[in-house]
């Protein structure tokens, strides 16, 4: 077994045949950089070659596509990680923040107006639940992490759209489906641009039986340490138990202070994360 001068070389087994839904290129590809350690720096390609259980051809193709992207240098016989690297991990650390960061604003939250709150993100033109705590299920839908509503119909989509540019909301509203959900449905894209325009300007949206009949929702905007709206926080309430008006005058105050509670948080979380590699 190769040595190094701070351990010995770690070895794989030979890879067993692939698995249905693998993608192996991936996974060979991640071994060959999981190959590399504080201990092993620098490999030659017989290294890597019996630390992954690849051959020698298979494993000079990842190395040098891992070269050709700037994610290692070749110094002669010896290959190294360069600092790019760390854009993988990078991207982790700064997609994980907001649902760890919510969670306890939104129990408190909760705990003061007595109706369900979530968090959601723009994916295209739907809106993708990250964080919920329910008080009950108000909805003949089931909400959990990761459900997704048309963005136009909903509270927080409102918000999310009226957070982007004119240009992108002109390509939005020329191009979007704008089915009719329920009665009360926006469908008139001339319609809805005047109420994201006013979304924009008031700083919160509410959506009254648009998605669902008998369901009325408040939301607003969650901002990055930029400025930039990157998510969206809500509460939402049965028509029956909760008028539009009670949620103007009693839900939007503690909503706003909800959302401005975790865009300090997110301001910390920022200040104490590492810059990205250059």
């Amino acid at each position: 077994m190769a040595q190094s001068a701070k351990g010995p070389l770690r070895t794989r087994a030979p890879e067993p045949a692939p698995r249905p839904g693998l993608v192996q290129s991936l996974e060979r590809g991640l071994a060959v950089i999981r190959a590399f350690d504080a201990d092993h720096r620098e490999l030659t390609l017989s290294d890597v070659a019996r630390a992954t259980g690849l051959t020698r051809a298979t494993a000079r193709r990842f190395l040098h596509t891992l070269v050709e992207l700037g994610y290692m240098r070749s110094t002669g016989r010896l290959f190294a990680l360069r600092s790019r690297i760390l854009e993988l991990g990078y991207a982790y650390l700064s997609s994980s923040t907001l649902p760890e960061v919510v969670e306890s604003h939104l129990e408190a939250l909760v705990a003061i107006v007595r109706e369900s709150s979530s968090v959601s993100v723009l994916d295209g033109d739907e809106v993708v639940y990250v964080a919920r705590v329910a008080t009950r299920r108000i909805m003949t839908v089931a909400i959990s992490i990761g459900t997704r509503f048309p963005a136009y119909a909903t509270s927080m989509g409102r918000v999310l759209l009226a957070g982007q540019s004119d240009e992108w909301l002109s390509g939005y509203l020329a191009s979007a489906n704008l089915r009719r959900l329920t009665l009360y449905t926006v469908t008139d894209p001339d319609e809805l641009r005047a109420e994201l325009l006013q979304v924009r300007t008031q700083g919160w949206a509410l959506v009254d039986e648009e998605l669902e009949e008998g369901l009325r929702a408040i939301a607003a905007p969650i901002h990055d340490p930029g400025g930039r709206v990157i998510a969206a926080v809500n509460v939402s309430a049965p028509t029956g138990r909760c008028g539009a008006d009670t949620m103007r005058s009693e839900l939007v105050p503690p909503l706003l202070d909800t959302a401005r509670r975790i865009e300090e948080d997110l301001r910390a979380v920022d200040g104490r994360r590492p810059s990205p590699p250059r």
